[in-house]
C-alpha cells in the first residue's frame, strides 16, 4: 500500500470472517478442575483491501457466531488504523449480551485482528507499531496435566528443561477438586527431581482448592522451592487470594479469566497477587492487556501472558513490566502445527520481530487447518 496520509484512519476495513477448528489433544488431559480430549480454536480475519489481520481466541465453536453476527457489522467500514474507537465500539455493541466470557473472546480475537491489519497495512513488525521494551521476551514451559502418569510428566520437563534450555516450567495440580492432596504432593516432589535445583518450579491449581488447603500445601511449596502458586482458590475469590498470598511464601497469582478492565482493578485493590495474569484471548484484545499491564505496572507488579504465546509474544515485548508468557503445550503444539512464523524458545526466551516480517508474523496453514475445520 502507498503512504498513509497524516491524521487519516486509514483505509477502511472492508471484511470481517470466521473460521474454526478443533485439534485433538495428543493424549487426554487434566487440570485440578475439569478435563478435555480436544481444543477449539476460533479465528478471526479481519481485510482491508487486498492486506489482512489475522486473530484468534480458545473456547468455544459459538464464539465464531458472536463475531459474525454482532462484531462484523461493527468494524465494517470503520478506519483500520484507529483499533481503540473499534475496541470501544465492540464493547458497547455487546453489553446486552453479556461481556464476560465467550463474548469477551470473541472481541479479544477481533482486536488482535485488527492491530496485526494495522501494522501490515504500514509493513511494520507489531513490536516496532508498539514500540519494543525489550527484544527477548522469557517463557516458561506448561503442562504436567493432571492425568500423565510419572514418566509423563518426567519427559515433558526434562524436555523443556534439558533440550530447549527453559529454565521455569509448571505443573497442574489440585487433582479432582482437591481431593487428590497426597498425589499432588508426590508430583511436586517428582517434579522438582526432574528438572534439578537450578531450574524454577510452578504449579498451578486452577482454582481447585479450599482457602485452608492452600495455605496447608505451603509447607510443601517451600520444601520444593515453589516460588509460583497459580489460582490456588477460585479466582473470583479475591479475599481468598489475598489470604493465601498472605499465609504462603510462594508468589500468588490469577488474572486469566479477567474478562473486562475493571476485574484488573478490583484484582489489585483487594491486594490478591504478587503477579497479574492476563490473556490476550479472553481481556479484550491487545487494546486491554496492554492497559492491564499498566495497572499493574502502576501498583508495582509485573505481568505475566496467560497461553497463546505466539499471540501475545509482540505485546509482551512491549510493555517494562513483562514477568514471562506461558509456553503452554496444548497451545504451542497447535499453533505449530496450523501457522507459520512459529517461535523458537530455546534458552527460555522468544525474539518477536527479529525477522522483520509484518504484523505479528503468523500467517494460517490453510492445507494443515483444514483437516480440524469444523465451522
Amino acid at each position: 500500500m502507498g503512504a498513509v496520509p497524516a491524521g487519516s484512519p486509514g483505509p477502511p476495513v472492508d471484511e470481517v470472517s470466521t473460521a474454526v477448528y478443533t485439534v485433538p489433544t495428543d493424549t487426554p488431559e487434566a487440570d485440578g478442575t475439569m478435563s478435555w480430549d480436544a481444543t477449539t480454536l476460533v479465528v478471526a480475519h479481519v481485510r482491508s483491501g487486498t492486506t489482512s489481520g489475522l486473530g484468534y481466541t480458545y473456547g468455544a465453536p459459538a464464539t465464531a457466531q458472536v463475531i459474525d453476527g454482532q462484531l462484523a457489522g461493527v468494524v465494517t467500514g470503520r478506519g483500520a488504523l484507529d483499533v481503540p474507537a473499534a475496541n470501544e465500539a465492540m464493547s458497547r455493541a455487546v453489553r446486552n449480551a453479556g461481556r464476560p466470557g465467550l463474548v469477551a473472546g470473541a472481541l479479544s480475537a477481533v482486536d488482535t485482528a485488527l492491530w496485526d491489519l494495522k501494522a501490515r497495512l504500514l509493513q511494520v513488525p507489531l513490536v516496532r507499531l508498539l514500540g519494543a521494551a525489550a527484544e527477548e521476551v522469557p517463557v516458561y514451559g506448561s503442562g504436567g496435566f493432571t492425568t500423565y502418569d510419572d514418566g509423563q510428566q518426567d519427559r515433558q520437563l526434562r524436555h523443556w528443561v534439558a533440550d530447549q534450555g527453559i529454565p521455569r516450567v509448571k505443573i497442574k495440580v489440585g487433582e479432582s477438586w482437591g481431593t487428590a492432596e497426597g498425589r499432588d504432593r508426590r508430583r511436586i516432589a517428582r517434579a522438582r527431581r526432574s528438572i534439578g535445583d537450578a531450574a524454577e518450579l510452578y504449579i498451578d491449581a486452577n482454582g481447585a482448592y479450599t482457602r485452608k488447603q492452600a495455605i496447608r500445601l505451603g509447607g510443601c511449596l517451600a520444601d520444593h522451592g515453589v516460588t509460583w502458586f497459580e489460582e490456588p482458590v477460585s479466582s473470583d475469590d479475591l479475599a481468598g487470594l489475598a489470604q493465601v498470598r498472605a499465609a504462603t511464601g510462594a508468589e500468588v497469582t490469577a488474572g486469566e479469566y479477567g474478562y473486562t478492565l475493571p476485574y484488573f482493578w478490583h484484582l489489585l485493590a483487594a491486594q490478591a497477587v504478587d503477579c497479574v495474569q492476563a490473556d490476550i484471548t479472553r481481556c479484550g484484545g491487545l487494546t486491554v492487556w496492554l492497559r492491564v499491564a499498566a495497572l499493574a505496572q502502576a501498583a508495582g507488579l509485573a505481568v505475566s501472558g496467560h497461553c497463546a504465546p505466539h499471540l501475545h509474544a509482540h505485546a509482551a515485548a512491549a510493555v517494562p513490566n513483562l514477568r514471562h508468557l506461558e509456553w503452554f503445550h496444548d497451545h504451542v503444539r497447535i499453533e505449530n502445527r496450523l501457522f507459520d512464523g512459529v517461535l523458537d524458545p530455546a534458552g527460555g526466551s522468544i525474539r518477536p520481530g527479529a525477522d522483520g516480517a509484518p504484523g505479528h508474523g503468523l500467517s494460517l496453514r490453510e492445507e494443515a487447518a483444514a483437516a480440524y475445520r469444523v465451522g
